[in-house]
């Protein structure tokens, strides 16, 4: 908990406290799919997609980057990202004087590969799987000497985005849920043992595309496995869980439920529509879990979900908005 306090600190002026936001119609809602009434008859909604980048990425990645040794700042580092994270550590880079390097896949939204460009990285894209471009990078990086930083599997990176774990409880100290998306498994680490060590009670939940189930996959086969990922949310298309963000979700988290990417456009159309809010599929997937009935709610429970990120294509907004699952909105 004391590095988590730390990074938090060392956050301060460069990051966003994101606001806290709550819907009454989702409780409604939540009341008519699963049949349980939550506590103040709303549900609320940590906004990291209006973290700076769209995401909640610098945090953890400003911490990892403000460790790195003079040498290691001069040759420069070396990442990969589906989009997000690449945002973070171009970011991170442009602000600690960092040249920084992101492996993208072919295939990657547009508009995050030009957000990547544009907050100063360069962009190398390589391969139409995540591990083409791990491989790729591990390459490129012995090459150049670069120091290769984790998108998510990284105890600095984990500690920064801890920091909104602490934020939640700060702003709802009588939390009992809190539901995060999980792509690698960086930002459930973080926030979960924030929660469970100021709030043992706390129960946290994780979601994933049933086709982009990398940590679901590790807690079943016992040990980080590799997954091609296939989904529309394309920021939790981790190719495997880290070794560090699997032992801490196991040790902290309650279950990593597994939801259809129909369901997750339905949290992404209900976010738009009900809320007022603009996230990309990746951000609403805590929210679809939850309107949908796929968390275990109690009766009176208070419920936090992770808005986890807005970066979305807006050219498929449409697209997205037209194949979202039917939800029963009281």
């Amino acid at each position: 908990m004391s590095r988590i306090r730390r990074a938090r600190d060392s956050l301060r002026g460069r990051v966003h406290r994101t606001p806290m936001l709550s819907s009454a119609t989702a409780a409604r809602t939540i009341a008519a799919t699963s049949g349980r009434a939550i506590a103040d008859g709303r549900l609320y909604l940590k906004a990291e997609h209006l973290q700076r980048t769209g995401s909640f990425k610098p945090r953890g990645l400003l911490v990892r980057l403000m460790a790195l040794t003079e040498a290691e700042r001069e040759r420069g580092v070396i990442t990969i990202s589906a989009g997000n994270a690449g945002q973070g550590y171009a970011l991170a880079g442009r602000e600690l004087g960092v040249p920084v390097t992101v492996v993208m896949p072919r295939n990657a939204v547009k508009a995050k590969v030009d957000a990547v460009r544009g907050y100063g990285a360069t962009v190398m894209l390589r391969g139409s799987h995540p591990l083409e471009a791990f491989a790729y990078m591990n390459k490129l990086a012995a090459e150049r000497g670069l120091t290769i930083v984790h998108p998510y599997d990284d105890p600095d990176v984990i500690a920064g985005h801890g920091s909104v774990g602490l934020e939640i409880v700060d702003d709802l100290p009588d939390v009992d849920v809190v539901v995060v998306a999980v792509g690698g498994g960086g930002l459930i680490s973080g926030v979960s043992a924030a929660i469970r060590q100021v709030r043992p009670e706390v129960r946290v939940f994780g979601v994933e595309p049933v086709g982009a189930n990398a940590m679901r996959s590790a807690l079943d086969a016992g040990e980080p496995v590799p997954v091609t990922p296939t989904s529309v949310a394309d920021g939790l298309s981790a190719p495997r869980a880290g070794e560090w963000t699997l032992d801490l979700v196991r040790r902290y988290v309650e279950d990593v439920v597994l939801i259809d990417d129909a369901t997750i456009l339905g949290g992404l159309r209900f976010a738009l529509e009900r809320v007022k809010q603009v996230t990309e599929p990746a951000g609403a997937a805590a929210l679809a879990a939850t309107l949908y009935g796929r968390i275990p709610i109690r009766d009176g429970d208070r419920v936090c979900c992770v808005l986890s990120g807005g970066n979305v294509a807006t050219e498929r907004l449409s697209e997205y908005l037209a194949a979202a699952a039917p939800l029963d909105i009281p």
